[in-house]
């Protein structure tokens, strides 16, 4: 298809609409496929034809091509491409106003049954609108429900399933962009994101958490409270932890497959106190086991 419409209704750039539609007019009268039956390259410069009076017979379309916006199709140009998805070429560039003036325009020509086979031929889908949605991971886990406002001022209610994982879409029938010449509306297509969280990392359906010990709890064991998303559990600390062991905890962990909880798992870390400690220091140097011991033996062996 040309770039320019207005050469391919044979009309000037400042023609008014009454113009464009007599230009129209005239080249389905010469091409349509009433006309000119298993034609097929007639049939090629009549959708071409069509094409370009529906983005010109629309005020706002044809405003946006010729300050080159989009193009001949209705696609955004340049740096106007990231605004949205491609509409397509024929039938699917065509901005809402054309499918009217077209049906209009081939029963005047051909009858009714004309003007009923362009809006059938002419109706597609409208576009699907992706967005993201930050949600907690409480919410991932429990599910619920959330207000938000789309980027056209729209307001819709999403319902957030129980077991949700981050990536995962949720498809809205019917919410998207409007369809054209009849067609049906798109969909919102919107993609889950679980906010990072103060304690806990997400590992796929399970969650992982740096739990800080005392040397006292590490050396003889101890009893500590472990946080969970759903409240607080026990975890017994074997004597002689050392830092950087995992403990794992069944079903306290994030949102999976069919809403079966994953794992805790707890990694250790032993905290030292802040201020330096003469029993500590003394005890230390005074033990062989301490003094001898080397946690790096293996990395040169």
């Amino acid at each position: 298809m040309t770039n320019d419409p207005y050469k391919v209704l044979g009309v000037p750039r400042s023609a008014d609409q009454a113009t464009i539609r007599k230009g129209y007019r005239k080249l389905a009268k010469q091409l349509h496929p009433d006309v000119r039956p298993g034609d097929a390259a007639a049939e090629e410069k009549f959708k071409e034809a069509s094409a370009a009076f529906a983005l010109l017979s629309n005020e706002e379309e044809r405003a946006k091509f010729d300050r080159g916006e989009i193009d001949a199709q209705g696609n955004p140009k340049g740096h106007f491409a990231g605004a949205g998805a491609q509409r397509g070429g024929f039938p699917g560039g065509f901005a809402p106003g054309g499918f009217e003036d077209i049906s209009d325009v081939l029963s005047e020509l051909f009858g009714r049954q004309a003007g009923m086979r362009a809006r059938q031929q002419f109706a597609t889908r409208g576009e699907d609108q992706h967005f993201s949605m930050k949600i907690s991971l409480e919410e991932s886990i429990k599910g619920g429900s959330r207000q938000v406002r789309l980027t056209d001022g729209k307001s819709l209610k999403v319902g957030i399933p129980a077991g949700v994982q981050s990536g995962r879409s949720l498809r809205l029938k019917g919410q998207g962009a409007p369809g054209l010449g009849g067609g049906p509306p798109g969909d919102v297509i919107m993609e889950i994101q679980i906010a990072p969280h103060r304690l806990f990392t997400v590992d796929g359906k399970n969650l992982r958490i740096d739990l800080p010990i005392s040397l006292n709890e590490a050396v003889l064991g101890a009893k500590v409270k472990v946080p969970t998303p759903a409240g607080a559990v026990s975890l017994t600390i074997p004597a002689n932890t050392s830092s950087g062991k995992t403990f794992r905890i069944k079903g306290k962990g994030g949102a999976g497959a069919n809403k079966v909880r994953g794992d805790l798992l707890i990694k250790t870390m032993i905290m030292l106190p802040d201020s330096p400690d003469a029993g500590l220091k003394k005890h230390v140097k005074s033990s062989k086991t301490l003094r001898e011991s080397n946690p790096r033996a293996t990395f040169f062996s």
